[in-house]
């Protein structure tokens, strides 16, 4: 027993020394610290404005990036979009009217033979009102022809009342469903569900309103930049026969196709096939785009990592600026502290504890300032999003990589002082004034 307590007791001394060690060092640097309390301040703010960069930069690249990809899903990432281009110019029109038909409900008939897989589809045919009763407070809402299947296929939920049924669909029904701002532009904070709406010169009986739908301020891969919640949805039939269009000589037949495939088809595959099949059609005009959010979501991810990498490197020279503080702090304190060295080395320290103290000073400085950027990135990160109107999120990766990038500069900047420092001659050192 005695054998054993006599072998295992070293190493636990030896640990705990260690230890005290450690938290020997890490008092006296922050006492060091404290004793030039504005010149420690001053050699943060490096630390302080690079981590800060780093955070608030990813912070404003996750925002967008969220908000592009949750509107890429919203897509469907198991839908194909045709979206028509077209033009209210009458030249322009005419002129692209001598290559294409421009797209038409043939076309959708064809791709749906043509294109294997497809669970669910519809034609979409938008209508700008010339005007609306009740009058619309803001921008006179878009008029969309869609099919009952659109609800499944665009994904959207009802707040109050229903979607309109095929049976409405196949006699052309005066019914209509409110986006969430058609309805506050035109009902405002009343119930709709059951009153009407007159577009143009036809009446619509309200009967659902759609949840809200997040909307895009800039074209997203040739997705027009339409408020998806201002909108009047009515049965496909209903607008092609119960509907003008204030430009309908300049409008195609149709504006838009929406399909929906397994799960085992390739999205990349089917998108080539509708491609080439309206590009036969229409002469190879280039009057359509067909839209794969499946693609844009893989796109996306990649713009993502290279965003990060490009913001952490431009940010990483904030930090790099920082780090050179640090070791231009440390080399000065060495020289200030020349004699305090010199009777450590002579009462026994080893170079390993002189090195220690100048590393655990370093990393000191390094993680009050890398603690500090995050607050202040933070901060900024928040008032980006109050001043500019962005969406911005800090996320834990993004302070937990800003946080080591902090640390590892001051362990980096400060070993070339600590290294010096513990090469002094004690001798030397002692008589240093």
């Amino acid at each position: 027993m005695s054998k054993i307590s006599e072998s295992t007791t070293p190493p636990a001394r030896g640990l705990h020394f260690g230890y005290q060690q450690w938290v020997r060092d890490v008092q006296l640097g922050i006492q060091n610290l404290m004793l030039h309390g504005l010149r420690s301040l001053l050699t943060m703010l490096g630390m302080i404005f690079g981590v800060a960069a780093v955070v608030a930069m990813l912070s404003i690249g996750a925002g967008a990036r969220q908000k592009v990809m949750a509107l890429i899903e919203q897509m469907g990432v198991r839908n194909l979009i045709v979206e028509a281009k077209e033009t209210t110019e009458w030249q322009a029109h005419q002129k692209m009217r001598k290559i294409s038909p421009g797209l038409t409900l043939e076309d959708y008939r064809v791709i749906l033979d043509d294109v294997d897989g497809i669970q669910s589809s519809t034609p979409r045919k938008r209508v700008t009102p010339s005007k609306t009763i009740p009058k619309s407070q803001q921008d006179v809402p878009a008029v969309f022809g869609v099919q009952p299947q659109y609800q499944q296929i665009a994904g959207l939920h009802l707040l109050n009342g229903r979607f309109f049924d095929h049976h409405d669909e196949d006699h052309a029904a005066s019914v209509c469903v409110l986006g969430v701002a058609a309805r506050f532009n035109l009902f405002g904070a009343a119930d709709p569900i059951g009153q009407y709406v007159k577009v143009n010169e036809q009446w619509f009986r309200v009967i659902g309103i759609v949840s809200p739908q997040l909307s895009a301020q800039t074209d997203v891969a040739g997705v027009p930049t339409e408020d998806p919640n201002n909108v009047i949805y009515v049965p496909f039939q209903s607008a092609i026969l119960r509907l003008e269009d204030s430009y309908s000589e300049v409008r195609d037949e149709i504006d838009g196709i929406y399909l929906n495939l397994g799960e085992n088809i390739d999205m990349t595959a089917a998108a080539q096939v509708v491609s080439a099949v309206l590009s036969s059609s229409h002469h190879g005009a280039s009057d359509f785009s067909v839209i794969v959010p499946a693609e844009l979501l893989a796109e996306q991810q990649r713009t993502e990592r290279l965003f990060n990498a490009v913001m952490v490197a431009i940010a990483s020279i904030s930090l790099f600026v920082g780090g050179i503080g640090i070791m231009n702090i440390m080399l000065a304190s060495i020289l200030e502290r020349t004699r305090e060295i010199g009777l450590r080395r002579a009462v026994g320290a080893q170079q390993s504890d002189i090195i220690r103290q100048f590393v655990v000073e370093a990393t000191t400085i390094s993680f009050t300032g890398g603690t500090l950027g995050i607050i202040f990135g933070f901060i900024l990160s928040r008032l980006i999003a109050w001043l500019a109107g962005w969406s911005t999120i800090v996320t834990a990766s993004s302070i937990a990589l800003a946080f080591l990038v902090s640390i590892s500069v001051g362990l980096v900047f400060g070993i070339y002082p600590a290294m010096k420092a513990a090469r002094l001659d004690p001798v030397d050192a002692i008589r240093y004034e």
